[in-house]
């Protein structure tokens, strides 16, 4: 048997009163908008017009009673349209009938005047339409209500509504003066309707997003750039209009005048018809985006049933890919009038921007022109360094790069450093894009094939020193190579690249784990067991003199030395094996030292 759903009203107005709304703040939205909604049914194509529409509030401290009242000269209901629009929650289709369904309204009566049961347990509505009697609605937050015509001396004398509050015990100071002015002057003050508080009007000024034809473009600048350091906080970089036909929407984007956290989401102050909706909006731009702030009025952007924020769906969707467009075209027109000034931008924000060219064809030529990046003949762009240096050889790790850089430009081979964020990828797309581009990957192992082999002769004649000191590092897990290079004042160099680093840690936490998890890992190890290279430079002097040390006790120390030494120039993390190694090998050297010193013929003793 088919049953109907059992609805407490009590708990239903609670949880709409206390926990679809973030602050008990928003009433005054709430009001504001059920005013500026019955004054666009009363006025309509004139509702937008200065003086037509009137929205006067009285605080508390004017009406000397604790109480609140909100007066507009709307349309004012009829005693069916109270029962229907205030004391029905969840039913849309008679609202639609009323009209009041319009886009061109910015909320829901009977939804919107719920929230000012957070301040008040109770909500007395006068209300006159036009040919109408007044009537009297009031509505007590355990669910009840009753409706009544006015008797005598009751009745209002034009249309219109008037709300009147009484504070619930701890919400008095919301419905004071102090509180309502600055309330009403957040959420209304870009109303274009004459907004009062005890007869003071709150709401005048141009709104960030106008452009009068008769300001001047500096003046204008000058006075968004106020409006961004009152709102924001910051004097904007500089200020990009918005604008996208079909969600109605108009506004400014302020760009940071410092680095952003691109992880954190970016928070816009969006207005609805010029009613402020949140402050703390997210999502209205593309992701990419997080080096501006942005203030937009929309008019056909949905919100939330809470109406404190953007309601996901395709219109926000396009909305912001159109607004990405809009900003992606001030960064190209940037670079064309401004490059210099695009320059600065991009020390600042060159991850937002190279974010974007990793899908925008524009914003990759953009950053290749224009972005400096790390190199070991110093900063170019991949524009220079192509025109320069032909091919573009590059490295895909920080650490990689800090290995090679020195012994590559010593070779005469330029090298790109891709191991920052997004750096790799941007090359890898741009090679893709522009099939003439050559470009090549430079590791740590590949070096090795551009340094200068030893003549047979020489190969020969160390090979007994390179057998015993292959078995002094075979015990650090690293192969011994020796070649002759430029710098020759280095005379030991440590390649790994990332594959070999990972098999080592993965050797490492398998003889650290049980026997089930040592399998797994196991089964991860390459079977070649790949190590890392100490390659002596057989151009350095000292390198050459260890290799052709007679005992093989100082040989291995001096070895261990120029182990760890190539380490740290490498910016290697030291094992604590290799720590280890670094005290031994030095702590040798010093005793060695002394013992020769003391022992030396002719020495006062």
């Amino acid at each position: 048997m088919s049953q109907s759903f059992r609805v407490d009203l009590r708990g239903i107005v609670d949880l709409l009163s206390h926990h679809l709304y973030t602050s008990p703040q928003v009433y005054v939205r709430e009001l504001l908008q059920n005013a500026v909604d019955a004054i666009t049914a009363a006025h309509g194509a004139d509702a937008g017009e200065r003086g037509v529409g009137r929205i006067a509030l009285e605080s508390a401290d004017s009406a000397g009673d604790g109480s609140l009242t909100v007066t507009d000269n709307g349309v004012g209901l009829s005693e069916t349209q109270v029962h229907e629009l205030l004391a029905t929650i969840g039913r849309s289709s008679k609202r639609d009938e009323l009209g009041f369904a319009r886009h061109e309204f910015l909320g829901q009566f009977g939804i919107g005047l719920l929230s000012c049961f957070m301040v008040s347990d109770a909500i007395e509505v006068t209300t006159r339409r036009e040919g109408e009697p007044t009537v009297l609605w009031h509505g007590r937050s355990d669910g009840s209500y009753t409706v009544r015509t006015a008797g005598p001396g009751e009745e209002r004398a034009e249309t219109g509504t008037t709300v009147t509050l009484r504070p619930r015990r701890g919400s008095e100071h919301l419905l004071t003066r102090a509180s309502v002015t600055e309330l009403v002057t957040r959420f209304g003050g870009r109303l274009p309707h004459a907004v009062t508080v005890d007869g003071e009007e709150v709401t005048g000024g141009p709104a960030p997003w106008d452009r009068p034809a008769d300001e001047p473009p500096a003046r204008r600048r000058a006075r968004l750039e106020a409006y961004c350091q009152e709102v924001f906080g910051f004097t904007p970089f500089d200020v990009v209009d918005l604008e996208t036909a079909e969600a109605g929407l108009r506004g400014v984007a302020f760009v940071l005048p410092m680095p952003a956290n691109p992880s954190v989401p970016a928070a816009h102050r969006v207005y609805l018809k010029q009613m402020l909706l949140s402050e703390r909006a997210e999502r209205l731009l593309p992701e990419w985006a997080f080096f501006v702030r942005c203030v937009v009025d929309t008019a056909e952007l949905r919100p939330t049933a809470s109406r404190e924020a953007l309601y996901e769906d395709a219109l926000l969707e396009s909305t912001r890919d159109a607004l990405g467009d809009v900003l992606r075209a001030w960064l190209v027109r940037l670079s064309r009038q401004d490059p210099a000034r695009l320059r600065e931008f991009l020390r600042v924000h060159h991850l937002g921007v190279k974010a974007l060219a990793l899908h925008d064809d524009d914003m990759l030529r953009l950053v290749a022109d224009f972005w400096p990046m790390e190199t070991n003949v110093g900063p170019h762009t991949l524009t220079e360094f192509r025109e320069r240096y032909g091919l573009v050889r590059w490295t895909p790790l920080v650490d990689e790069f800090r290995q090679l850089a020195p012994v590559a430009a010593a070779q005469g081979l330029a090298v790109v450093n891709s191991g920052y964020v997004y750096d790799a990828q941007i090359l890898e797309r741009l090679a893709a894009l522009e099939p003439a581009l050559e470009t090549e990957v430079l590791r740590a192992g590949d070096l090795t094939t551009h340094l200068e082999r030893l003549e047979a002769a020489e190969e020969k004649a160390l090979a007994p020193a390179l057998a015993a000191s292959e078995q002094v590092l075979a015990k650090l897990g690293c192969d011994l190579l020796v070649r002759s290079f430029q710098p020759a004042g280095l005379p030991a160099l440590y390649l790994l690249d990332d594959d070999t680093a990972f098999q080592m840690d993965l050797r490492e936490t398998k003889s650290q784990v049980d026997d089930v998890w040592a399998s797994i890992l196991g089964s991860l190890e390459d079977a070649a067991e790949p190590r890392p290279r100490l390659v002596l430079n057989h151009r350095n002097p000292l390198a050459r003199q260890v290799l052709t040390l007679v005992d093989p006790e100082l040989r291995a120390t001096c070895l261990e030395g120029l182990y760890v030494q190539a380490l740290l120039l490498g910016h290697h993390p030291l094992r604590p094996a290799d720590t280890a190694v670094l005290n031994q090998s030095f702590l040798g050297l010093i005793g060695r030292a002394v013992s020769a010193s003391a022992t030396s013929p002719g020495e006062d003793r």
